[in-house]
């Protein structure tokens, strides 16, 4: 499998999709370097059950709004490892309000975290792709970036932003060997989606001929796909890939 040693930087590791990825990674033998903010409970936590992968991991507390921090994680990585093969931007917070009573923290926190926090990351990281010509991006977005989602005007902007960022930056880096896409997962099981009110969860529901979430493996499972340059071919690119059950459908 290509994926074996290769060096892939995932921002937010420590929990939920995240942690899933950087552990699937690592299980088929990828080098990962994942990111997290101030949970270092959680992240020894993914460190200790990647010990019998074949992959190596390392965690870096970085908090991902920081310019100065990604850049310096980065150049360690590349020292260490000598390049970065893939980017999985991750991380992301949600602070769910109506417009009306949003206030600039809520905007601004969620904005700087799950759109700026990606465009530092592959800024710092695309490159090293270019140097090398060769490389693969890949961003978590959602279906609140395709479709909306009434409370979440923040969170789907900045996921809907993600999705440009895609497209742009995929015509951009492909004649360098770079392949840019997305996966836009629906209602995903995890600590973020589990402060959801039962009554909210059902609406979240509604329309998902699979009557479920979507589960963090299964999103693991798509990244690892999008990351593997047996399985994914370099020709796949500015893809936004649903992973909803078939909520797109409706």
């Amino acid at each position: 499998m290509s994926i074996e040693g290769k060096n892939i930087v995932v921002s937010g590791g420590s929990r939920g999709i995240g942690k899933a990825v950087v552990l699937a990674l690592a299980g088929h033998g990828a080098n990962v370097a994942f990111t997290f903010l101030n949970n270092n409970e959680a992240a020894n936590k993914v460190l200790s059950e990647s010990q019998n992968l074949k992959g190596n991991v390392k965690a870096y507390q970085v908090d991902i709004r920081d310019q100065q921090q990604v850049k310096k994680m980065i150049s360690e990585v590349v020292a260490e490892r000598g390049c970065i093969d893939a980017v999985v931007n991750n991380a992301g917070i949600r602070q769910d309000k109506t417009l009306a009573f949003m206030s600039v923290d809520n905007w601004n926190d969620v904005l700087d975290t799950n759109l700026t926090g990606a465009f530092y990351l592959t800024q710092a990281a695309i490159f090293h792709m270019l140097k090398k010509k060769s490389g693969r991006v890949i961003f978590i977005s959602s279906i609140s970036g395709i479709f909306g989602i009434p409370g979440q005007v923040n969170y789907s902007s900045a996921k809907a932003a993600l999705l440009g960022f895609t497209r742009s930056l995929a015509k951009e880096v492909a004649p360098y060997g770079i392949s840019v896409n997305a996966i836009a997962p629906g209602g995903v099981d995890t600590d973020m989606v589990s402060t959801i009110n039962n009554k909210d969860k059902e609406k979240l529901l509604q329309g998902v001929p699979l009557g479920r979430m979507c589960r963090v493996d299964e999103v693991a499972s798509v990244v690892k796909f999008l990351a593997d340059t047996d399985a994914a071919p370099e020709y796949l690119t500015g893809t936004v890939i649903p992973l909803d059950g078939g909520l797109g459908l409706s």
